[in-house]
């Protein structure tokens, strides 16, 4: 088996404590288009869709409802929310730990451009991630391949020496369709039990133990 030397990593409920800032923004959302604001659970359940899609189910929108609620969902998210995202235990120091020892980064998320960079450039650690592919890149969403086949392209490496990091089914799936190795992470967006219907290769309970599995 090939050792292990990129990884391309979810955001979202990954790298960073996002669900509670994108649940209040949804329920922002809703509340001025004058729609009934979703469950609570049902918003989550649907963090790590592409936006618009995840609006649109969510409220069972047409089309043009949609456009109208992701475009005020990321203006609320930008005035109100950016600044209070903050990463999880053990990632920053993690995630430089890697980037020193020569381990090639980049991230997968359904997340705009312009938002993420702001977070990443917050908690200081843009320079960690070699490639980025986002929402605004109008890639195929997840959990079809298509992100992670791109960063790999651009990246000109392979899928068996990349693991796919992240804490949902779609990031997981989108990993497998891939041909890379997957880890769930177990603290984010779906439960374990969840998670394993996807069929992960790796689970962590701690961001550190990215390190273990690199090591093996």
């Amino acid at each position: 088996m090939n050792l292990i030397t990129s990884i391309i990593f979810d955001f979202d409920g990954t790298l960073a404590d996002t669900a509670t800032v994108i649940v209040d923004t949804m329920r922002r959302t809703f509340t001025d288009m004058g729609l009934p604001v979703p469950d609570e659970e049902d918003m989550r359940r649907t963090i790590g869709m592409k936006l618009l899609l995840a609006l649109a189910k969510l409220g069972n929108l047409s089309d043009s409802q949609a456009v109208d609620a992701a475009e005020r969902y990321k203006r609320f998210f930008r005035e109100y929310a950016v600044d209070q995202v903050r990463l999880f235990p053990e990632v920053a120091e993690t995630l430089h730990k890697l980037w020193e020892e020569g381990i090639r980064m980049a991230i997968a998320t359904s997340r705009n451009a312009e938002s993420l960079e702001t977070i990443l450039a917050n908690n200081d650690i843009t320079h960690c991630f070699e490639k980025i592919v986002s929402n605004s890149d109008n890639l195929a969403p997840k959990p079809e391949p298509e992100m992670v086949l791109t960063l790999l392209q651009r990246m000109g490496v392979g899928a068996g020496e990349t693991l796919v990091v992240g804490d949902t089914t779609f990031d997981i799936e989108m990993g497998k369709r891939a041909g890379c190795r997957c880890c769930a992470v177990t603290w984010g967006n779906h439960d374990i039990e969840t998670l394993a219907t996807a069929g992960p290769d790796f689970y962590i309970d701690k961001f550190s133990e990215l390190l273990t599995i690199l090591d093996h």
